[in-house]
């Protein structure tokens, strides 16, 4: 069994948790929240950038000043293009305000002047990335209209080619900042071999060249360990592709809480064998990172678990969010570390190449 080379973190919510107030704690010690994963086996940090959004969070200027914070403590960088200025999904892959009257062609070059202007200015500071998603969750396509390729007549051949270019723009003028750059497309699907494979292979077709297949994999709605094995088994022998699994989580409670409303908050949403408590939480992780070391020809190259850090610490987010998240992180509601982050210094971390 290989070991993954990718421990990492979704944090890009702890530039806001830090602003409004909030604190971490390991033990008794309040410390920097980067520092206390990096101290518990966590070696890559994963930020997402919109380009507008309300509130101006995860915006340019702030990412420019996380990125230092991460490659200050060493640690490898993963930068998630949403294309929108909120959040980009299965359900949701608006285009940013500013490009919204845009013709295809003129959208195509903003994806490429947008793409190239943020990588020139991280690698002008000294932090650019390690690796680059050409959008977040793309199964539906992005930029809609322009580049839907789910629903409404949209799945046809003249949108995926359209789809395609605007993710090929965007690889291109990543790659015209730095031509190593490791490149990631990333679906939602972890645990639905048919539908990942229907992607990827529509991209092989369509010439999309990328290094790294990035997944979703959350239990509740994407099936089973072993349906994430099944998946990370085929996908590594038909694309001879790394593989991350560039989201996760799993609850640490799933109490009833009268300020907080959560996303998972049921028996029947857990994965079997996993209860919904700090050694549920600690199980799975250790279980799900199995699952990725045994992915074959070692192309099970790591995770990102997503949010660990969304304490809820605001009642209400710039992106007009609340606190539904705050059962599925690693550290308890008031910011203290959870026991479950540990089991990550546990396992053997091969340094990233």
């Amino acid at each position: 069994m290989s070991s993954v080379r990718i421990q990492g973190m979704d944090v890009s919510f702890l530039d806001e948790i830090e602003q409004g107030g909030g604190a971490f704690y390991e033990g008794d010690l309040q410390r920097d929240c980067l520092h206390i994963m990096a101290a518990n086996g966590v070696n890559s940090i994963r930020l997402r950038i919109w380009n507008d959004p309300p509130g101006g969070f995860c915006n340019l200027e702030r990412t420019l000043l996380m990125a230092k914070r991460i490659k200050a403590l060493g640690l490898h960088f993963l930068l998630d293009f949403h294309y929108s200025d909120v959040w980009a999904d299965p359900a949701n892959q608006t285009k940013p305000k500013a490009w919204e009257a845009l013709d295809f062609g003129r959208l195509t070059q903003a994806v490429y002047d947008y793409t190239r202007l943020v990588l020139t200015e991280l690698q002008a500071q000294g932090t650019l990335p390690d690796m680059v998603q050409i959008g977040n969750e793309i199964t539906p396509g992005m930029l809609w209209g322009d580049g839907r390729v789910e629903g409404e007549g949209s799945d046809n051949d003249s949108q995926w080619e359209k789809f395609a270019a605007l993710v090929k723009s965007g690889i291109e003028a990543a790659k015209a900042v730095d031509p190593d750059l490791n490149m990631m497309i990333h679906i939602d699907r972890g645990g639905d071999n048919a539908a990942s494979r229907r992607f990827y292979d529509r991209f092989e077709r369509l010439g999309v060249e990328f290094d790294t297949i990035g997944l979703s994999f959350y239990p509740w709605w994407h099936g089973t360990l072993e349906d994430l094995k099944n998946n990370l088994t085929d996908l590594a022998l038909r694309y001879d592709k790394d593989i991350v699994v560039v989201e996760t989580a799993y609850p640490w409670t799933i109490a009833q809480n009268r300020e907080l409303s959560f996303i998972v908050d049921k028996e029947e949403q857990l994965h079997a064998g996993y209860p919904a408590s700090v050694q549920g939480q600690a199980d799975y992780l250790r279980d799900f990172i199995s699952v990725i070391q045994s992915t074959p020809n070692g192309r099970g190259v790591g995770f990102h678990y997503w949010e660990p850090c969304w304490i809820p610490s605001k009642s209400d987010w710039s992106v007009g969010h609340g606190n539904n998240w705050s059962n599925l992180t690693l550290f308890d509601f008031e910011g203290r570390k959870l026991k479950s982050l540990e089991i990550l210094k546990e396992l053997e971390i091969v340094p990233n190449s």
